[in-house]
Parts: structure tokens; C-alpha cells; sequence
């Protein structure tokens, strides 16, 4: 085995350790956002910046957005995160409607 491939190896099951578990940042943005959008059917959360808190990935699927053009989305996403954004460098928001089961 060449050198280089073991640490590849290693950092990979590291990065799939990491994302085992949710950082404090990621939990409270997620309350957040379950607070906010009540019928979010899914929201997920991701600090990006290393779990310092300072850049977050946000995908969230919600009939609130139906209708909605995606900046509005956004906005929506943004108002509901005004203090957490404070202490933010980034925020990348992805937004959905939920697909119709027909």
C-alpha cells in the first residue's frame, strides 16, 4: 500500500466520524428552523467551517415556500436565523417544496 492511500484512508473515516454527530451550532439552528417553519418536512444542518460555528449549509423542505419565488425563500430563511446570522461569516441555503406524491 503506498503511503499517501493510508491517509487518504484515515481521513475519510474521519470525516465520516465527524458528521456522526451535530455540533452545538448545528442543533440550535436546527431548532430554530423547526420553530420557525413548522412545516418543514425536512431540515438539515451543516457547519462547513470546521464545527467553529462561523459557516453554515442549510436544506430545508417546506410547504411554507410553495408559491414562493427562491430568493423569497431565502429571505424567509434568513428572517428566521436574524440572531444566529449575527455571529456568521457564511450561510449557503438551499430551499425545496415537497414534491406531490401523484
Amino acid at each position: 500500500m503506498l503511503p499517501g492511500r493510508s491517509k487518504t484512508l484515515l481521513l475519510l473515516h474521519h470525516v465520516v466520524r465527524r458528521f456522526a454527530s451535530q455540533t452545538d451550532g448545528e442543533v440550535r439552528v436546527t431548532q430554530v428552523l423547526k420553530e420557525k417553519f413548522p412545516q418543514a418536512s425536512a431540515i438539515k444542518v451543516v457547519d462547513v467551517s470546521g464545527g467553529c460555528g462561523a459557516m453554515y449549509e442549510i436544506h430545508i423542505e417546506s410547504e411554507e415556500f410553495k408559491e414562493k419565488r427562491t430568493v423569497q425563500q431565502h429571505q424567509m430563511v434568513n428572517q428566521a436565523l436574524s440572531e444566529e446570522i449575527k455571529s456568521m461569516h457564511g450561510l449557503r441555503i438551499f430551499t425545496s417544496v415537497p414534491k406531490d406524491g401523484s
